[in-house]
């Protein structure tokens, strides 16, 4: 079985920066937290999905980077990625355990998309056996994405959920962040001084 995690950087999510540090610097340190830990899975193959030109350096030699708009719908991520089955975590949850990406891959034994719902609506990851089914039109923004795929969806069964996590979308989320969990050292830094 042939698993990819993609991270997932859109621009976007460098509204988290607090004031004072430099909204690129930050997002470039969740990026590679996030990134980070993925690589440090076993068993899956780490992907670089990002609409941010310039990220070569935060990754792995030999890490897959795809290139994206801005505004890339995850079904047009997903075509681009290989394997037979993939995950897309978002990079503004750098604290993320990586547990939470093997919970969602053994959900997929007995449904077709997998969330990992994100506090206060949308969600931290989605995970599917490719290729995304036609019926599914995920969107990690939508308020309640388990609702809407459980709608799109021919039977409620294919849609299942992992335990949820936090993303980092204001200043304000920086809260959050466990500083009980090892891992994102890179926001830890920037975030420390704050």
């Amino acid at each position: 079985m042939n698993r990819i995690v993609a991270v997932l950087v859109r621009e976007s999510m460098s509204a988290a920066a607090p004031e004072g540090v430099d909204p690129r610097e930050f997002l470039e340190a969740i990026a590679e937290d996030t990134y980070e830990m993925v690589a440090g899975l076993e068993l899956v193959t780490p992907v670089l999905v990002t609409s941010v030109p310039g990220l070569d350096d935060l990754v792995w030699p030999g890490t897959e980077i795809v290139e994206i708009d801005e505004k890339a719908t995850l079904r047009e991520i997903l075509a681009r990625l290989g394997g037979d089955q993939a995950a897309v975590v978002g990079a503004d949850a750098p604290d993320l355990p990586p547990l939470l990406i093997g919970k969602m891959f053994r959900e997929l034994g007995r449904a077709r998309v997998v969330v990992c719902p994100a506090e206060y609506g949308g969600a931290v990851a989605l995970a599917t056996a490719l290729p995304l089914p036609e019926w599914a039109d995920p969107d990690l923004d939508d308020p309640d994405l388990v609702a809407t795929l459980r709608a799109q969806a021919p039977g409620r069964r294919m849609v299942a959920t992992s335990p949820g996590w936090h993303r980092l979308r204001t200043p304000g989320d920086l809260a959050r962040l466990d500083p009980g969990l090892e891992g994102w050292d890179n926001t830890r830094v920037l975030t420390s001084a704050r």
